[in-house]
């Protein structure tokens, strides 16, 4: 069986942040979110990465991330591109936006052979996170259809800075996700958290597990993303050319409905963090500080033996 490998969600521009909120530091000596989490996956098990970015960003991505990652685990890149499609797709003349999430993931189509995890690259996850998500992938007795998926309680994931976007989930008697429903607008507010949708809002409890896209998938899953893309984009385009996008958890979910495919939720306590606003960095700063001084991370990420 291949080793399990990490898949990093890297291409973004952050327009609610105003720029590259991937490369943006955070630690003591300048390392970025991302770098934590790579840390921990190496801690997990995991022995390589793929960053999926696009070509505009490349030589500042690898400058500042790929360089100071590549003494500690085999690095790969793949590239998210707007004209990376079927070639029956036919490409909006305005359109600038690549096609969201599960567009990225078809971008490493040809580099993925065995399992791999799937993370966004702005967001912070956790030790615990990936140590039960490497222990999940790496089980060989698990079929080619069996996903996971981490589940992070809601109260947990929300921002004191303004609104974020999370998938819904909900899960059965043996905690697997029955479907998950992207929320793009959440909101902490003064009594409560809840979505608003067409000028309507609707709590959510504290305790409700979400997304935070990141998953444990195989290869079957990068087959069902090319096999549904072109119907998909076709149809998204018609109704909304400029902006429509594939979200991962839209396949994923798709695939649970139509029984092709089972997600086991792995519930995590940890808390996330990220960069969803330039006002978000000081929080994030004030807690990698304090895991350092708790001894959960060396003062300098990298250091060389």
């Amino acid at each position: 069986m291949k080793k399990p490998v990490l898949v990093v969600l890297a291409a973004g521009i952050g327009s609610r942040y105003g720029g590259l909120k991937q490369m943006d530091p955070v630690g003591r000596y300048d390392e970025a979110i991302i770098e934590y989490s790579v840390f921990d996956a190496i801690e997990a098990g995991f022995e390589e990465v793929i960053f999926i970015i696009n070509h505009k960003i490349e030589n500042d991505f690898k400058e500042i991330i790929g360089k100071r990652v590549e003494p500690f685990i085999r690095v790969q890149y793949a590239f998210q591109e707007l004209d990376d499609v079927p070639c029956e797709i036919v490409i909006p003349k305005d359109r600038v936006k690549p096609f969201g999430t599960a567009h990225a993931v078809y971008a490493v189509r040809h580099l993925i052979q065995g399992p791999f995890a799937i993370i966004n690259a702005d967001d912070y996850y956790g030790k615990e996170a990936f140590a039960q998500l490497y222990t999940f992938l790496k089980d060989e007795k698990k079929s080619e259809r069996a996903y996971a998926m981490v589940g992070y309680m809601l109260k947990n994931t929300v921002t004191e800075n303004g609104y974020v976007s999370r998938g819904i989930c909900s899960l059965d008697e043996d905690e697997n996700l029955k479907n998950v429903v992207e929320r793009v607008h959440i909101e902490k507010r003064p009594q409560d958290i809840a979505y608003l949708e067409e000028q309507q809002w609707t709590t959510l409890p504290e305790e409700t597990i979400v997304s935070m896209n990141m998953w444990g998938l195989k290869p079957s899953f990068l087959e069902e993303v090319e096999a549904t893309i072109v119907d998909f984009l076709s149809a998204a385009l018609e109704a909304n050319p400029l902006k429509s996008e594939f979200y991962l958890p839209y396949v994923v979910d798709q695939m649970v409905q139509k029984e092709k495919a089972q997600v086991k939720v792995l519930k995590t306590s940890e808390k996330w963090y990220g960069v969803t606003y330039q006002e978000d960095k000081k929080t994030v700063v004030e807690a990698i500080n304090t895991m350092i001084d708790e001894g959960k991370y060396p003062e300098k990420l990298w250091r060389t033996k």
